[in-house]
């Protein structure tokens, strides 16, 4: 089943005030904006990065932030939505197929997603959205910002360092694709 940007918004707005906060409602919005805005100086299909990046956190609609991820996929597919569509929820946590590079300590093992990371050869609509999870908050913002965001709310571990790094190597990979900063295209 298809999956647009209009219902994807609808199942933000449906949700709204259900949830501890409605932040990752805003965040999501400003993710599938930004990705639409990058997908269409990229000549990609900017619905399609639109749809993901307001998608990419659907699973906190469920109340269980902790386990997002999982619950986001479980939930789309269990929509009828494909993996299209799905493997967002899975992957827009992870920086270079990595369970351990990501932002926040994930202490909860989860074999079929830990698989799925290792193996999945990330399509660049998912790295959009990687990225652009990595800037946005309910608004666009640099990287350093957006990470200090992070660290300040889910403190410093292990791999924060190794996270950081990575995230601006995924940023340098979309400046060197644009041919320019990708910041410019926000101010």
């Amino acid at each position: 089943m298809e999956l647009t940007s209009i219902t994807a918004l609808e199942m933000l707005e449906n949700v709204r005030g259900k949830t501890i906060d409605d932040n990752w409602i805003d965040h999501s919005i400003c993710v599938g904006n930004s990705a639409s805005v990058i997908a269409s100086h990229l000549n990609l299909d900017e619905e399609y990065a639109k749809t993901l990046g307001y998608i990419h956190d659907i699973g906190k609609s469920l109340g269980d932030m902790d386990n997002h991820v999982i619950n986001g996929y479980n939930l789309l597919i269990d929509m009828g939505y494909s993996d299209k569509y799905a493997n967002v929820c899975l992957t827009h946590s992870y920086l270079n197929n990595d369970i351990l590079c990501t932002a926040g300590i994930d202490l909860i093992d989860i074999p079929f997603r830990n698989e799925f990371i290792k193996n999945h050869e990330y399509t660049i609509y998912e790295k959009i959205i990687n990225l652009c999870d990595l800037i946005c908050t309910n608004k666009v913002t640099t990287l350093d910002i957006r990470l200090k965001d992070i660290i300040s709310r889910r403190g410093i571990n292990q791999n924060t360092e190794y996270h950081k790094e990575e995230a601006k190597k995924l940023k340098d990979y979309f400046d060197n694709l644009l041919g320019f900063d990708l910041y410019d295209l926000f101010k």
